[in-house]
């Protein structure tokens, strides 16, 4: 029996690229006699024609094609979640909309999967074609800071782009957190891993969904979900802070002692007490972060919610049944 090799997309507001998109996974993995395709799309909250768009190509395609659509925005790695709950394929590959990582790599994650028995096969960019120095700058420092800091090793200059065998899949899919960190979490799961070198191309429609402000949250996401460094850091700097104290308490006790003078430069007080007080709020910052996701884990509110799912077949029959 052939197996099946599902596809996730999540799409949030993909008008100008979701049929090119299409066509692109179809023509790439499409009719393969080695296995069968199922494509899972999930409309995080598209304000376009995203998903007025998706119906017409489910309606049109030959392929099992399944659409969940979300209530509102989530976020991407939501989507990812509900695609990969979704999916009923022996493996499970993650794909953006946008093509900047091409399907056609998906080929060659498959083949390692099949013949080396690797259960998870994730994309590593050789390349970043379209991406400003800022940007690649920024990823490629975050992702050595990260990588620095977890307790977990998570490999370097890679995305969400992977095949995952459908153990890894059930895995994820048994972790209930909130704040998701996906590549960070598959690499928690274990499992035989590798990587796959590619060129990672300019996106082919369309503008990024992860402007600054999204891209730093992510980052804070990935750092806090996969390590406790920011919370020993900050118990460093207050020991840190504490000695320093300690020595310019014996300096003042020394020169009032020993002199008949008193230490003076208030300018130096001020400066030295804007500082303190600096580290102490920067302290109570990182901390507030784990706090604050352990609220959000105690409110226990669904990751997201589906407002429709559309199996093949199911979208043709409802018009004819109009």
């Amino acid at each position: 029996m052939k197996p099946t090799i599902s596809v996730v997309i999540p799409c949030f507001n993909e008008e100008p690229v979701i049929e090119e998109t299409h066509k692109r996974v179809c023509s790439a993995l499409g009719g393969q006699v080695e296995f069968d395709l199922e494509i899972v799309y999930v409309n995080d909250g598209s304000s376009d024609r995203t998903g007025q768009l998706l119906k017409e190509l489910q309606k049109a395609s030959s392929f099992d094609v399944r659409i969940v659509m979300f209530s509102r925005n989530f976020g991407h790695q939501a989507a990812v979640t509900a695609g990969l709950k979704h999916a009923k394929g022996d493996a499970v590959v993650l794909l953006d909309a946008d093509l900047q990582d091409p399907p056609e790599v998906v080929l060659d994650f498959i083949e390692l999967w099949r013949e080396s028995k690797y259960e998870v096969v994730y994309g590593v960019r050789r390349e970043r074609s379209g991406e400003t120095w800022f940007k690649k700058f920024t990823a490629r420092l975050f992702y050595r800071l990260l990588n620095g800091l977890s307790e977990v090793p998570i490999p370097l200059d890679t995305g969400d782009f992977r095949l995952m065998d459908r153990k890894v899949v059930e895995a994820l899919n048994s972790m209930p957190e909130k704040d998701r960190y996906i590549r960070g979490m598959v690499s928690w799961v274990g499992f035989k891993q590798c990587g796959h070198f590619y060129e990672r191309k300019a996106r082919f429609a369309g503008e990024s969904k992860y402007p600054l402000y999204k891209m730093l949250k992510f980052a804070m996401d990935g750092i806090v979900s996969f390590s406790s460094a920011p919370l020993r850091f900050a118990s460093k700097i207050g020991f840190c802070a504490m000695g320093i104290s300690v020595i310019g308490i014996l300096y003042v006790l020394f020169i009032r002692i020993f002199t008949d003078q008193w230490v003076s430069g208030w300018a130096f007080i001020v400066v030295t007490l804007l500082f303190f007080s600096g580290l102490q709020l920067f302290s109570l910052g990182i901390l507030g972060e784990y706090v604050g996701r352990i609220y959000a884990e105690g409110k226990r509110r669904p990751l997201y919610i589906e407002s429709e799912v559309i199996e093949s077949g199911e979208n043709l029959s409802r018009e004819k049944g109009n």
